[in-house]
């Protein structure tokens, strides 16, 4: 979205203000927002995430005896020790590895380590017709193991249509 005052630059700034019960939004690029004198108050207070989570990760750690200290990643080789000090996992099989100490970490933040907030919006009329998909594809993989190539054929045909009502779903 172009900054509505200079209309050359990307706008950075999303401003929204009530004026007479009437709600204003502008949308300024960095240089116009100075211009007018909006600023971020937080911007020169640090909160690093890894901070945070090195915080919560040493505390956990302290807890336990030194089993934690041995657990390494087999995939990057971070060791949960570099994970405790830095507060950043070195790669997706780090979730794997560390699956146990994520979850009681994931618990102590959030309370729980299962999502129970808001799901998109139309997000089942998209995940039915995936999940339906990878079902059929599954299927058509066996019947072609099978060398059941009529099924297959069927399985095919049931796949692409499926797709094209995704395709026009998402295109809404």
């Amino acid at each position: 979205m172009l900054c509505e005052e200079c209309r050359k630059q990307e706008a950075t700034v999303h401003f929204s203000q009530m004026v007479n019960n009437q709600k204003v939004v502008m949308n300024l690029c960095g240089t116009c927002a100075k211009r007018r004198g909006f600023s971020n108050p937080l911007k020169n207070i640090p909160f690093p995430l890894s901070d945070f989570l090195t915080s919560m990760v040493s505390e956990s750690a302290a807890k336990v005896d030194g089993r934690l200290t041995e657990l390494t990643c087999p995939v990057c080789k971070l060791s949960y020790d570099t994970f405790a000090k830095t507060g950043r996992l070195g790669c997706g099989n780090c979730f794997e590895a560390y699956r146990q100490p994520l979850a009681d970490l994931l618990r102590k933040i959030h309370g729980s380590n299962l999502h129970r907030g808001k799901r998109l919006r139309g997000g089942a009329l998209v995940m039915e017709p995936l999940k339906e998909e990878a079902r059929l594809k599954d299927e058509l993989k066996k019947a072609i193991e099978a060398e059941d190539f009529e099924r297959a054929a069927q399985l095919r045909d049931m796949v692409k249509e499926l797709q094209e009502k995704l395709q026009a779903v998402t295109d809404v």
